[in-house]
């Protein structure tokens, strides 16, 4: 209930007249059943304009610290993520990536619209970066479909560096379903994972008008070279949460 009371009472219609927000391939959208909605990520606005746009609810991953802080505002953000599609997954043990494609998994087996960020984090520079293979693995065990979703100009409405939030117009583009059901019982070949990312990441892409960078984001900030952490492998599956 909250969640459409936001949509169409108490932010959606601000946001409407102060961003002015364009939306092109709504008719991708299922009218039921599950998907993958899969987008770029250039800021935290981004989990607020897609799911304005659709005319479908979709549910993001968050971090379990946003429902966990005490207090009242402690309270107030938990029924706030709550309130607008938001589950809790905890990011900081060894099974996170484990964890946030199971909770992921049982969305979509309720039929549900599940949003990830394939890069992992937002991107440092305007530029896409390299997708994570948690969520092509996802979409081959579950044997949904990935809608690509392209956001353009919210980097310019609430820029890195602390909450702004300004006057700029926002595109949100849907683009066609991508069925991978030709990969059938081919989930876990890391060579299968990656082609179907790199196929997603194409997506979009030629939809948001992004120069494609092929480095992991998190590497890039970090300072650290692509691959050179023990790490890497595992912390390439993990799917960014809605407002990292």
């Amino acid at each position: 209930m909250f969640y459409w009371l936001l949509k169409f009472v108490l932010l959606g219609p601000f946001l409407h007249v102060y961003n002015r927000p364009k939306v092109e391939g709504v008719e991708h959208i299922p009218a039921d059943g599950p998907c993958i909605m899969a987008g770029n990520h250039l800021s935290i606005a981004d989990w607020i304009f897609a799911p304005l746009l659709s005319p479908r609810r979709i549910n993001y991953l968050a971090k379990a610290e946003y429902f966990t802080t005490p207090g009242l505002k402690g309270r107030l953000k938990k029924m706030f993520f709550s309130g607008t599609g938001q589950y809790p997954i905890d990011r900081s043990g060894a099974d996170a990536a484990e964890d946030a494609l199971n909770a992921a998994s049982r969305l979509l087996d309720q039929g549900k619209l599940v949003g990830l960020y394939p890069e992992g984090t937002r991107s440092p520079d305007g530029r896409l970066y390299k997708g994570k293979t948690g969520m092509a693995r996802l979409a081959l065990e579950t044997g949904v479909p990935v809608i690509p979703v392209a956001v353009i100009g919210t980097d310019k409405v609430s820029p890195q560096g602390g909450f702004r939030w300004r006057r700029h117009r926002v595109t949100v583009k849907f683009g066609a379903p991508i069925d991978f059901s030709r990969y059938e019982g081919m989930s876990g070949n890391r060579f299968v994972e990656r082609a179907v990312t790199d196929e997603v990441m194409y997506e979009l892409m030629r939809l948001s008008g992004q120069e494609y960078v092929d480095v992991y984001a998190a590497s890039l900030k970090k300072g650290v070279p692509n691959g050179s952490r023990p790490a890497a492998a595992e912390a390439a599956r993990i799917p960014d949460t809605a407002a990292s």
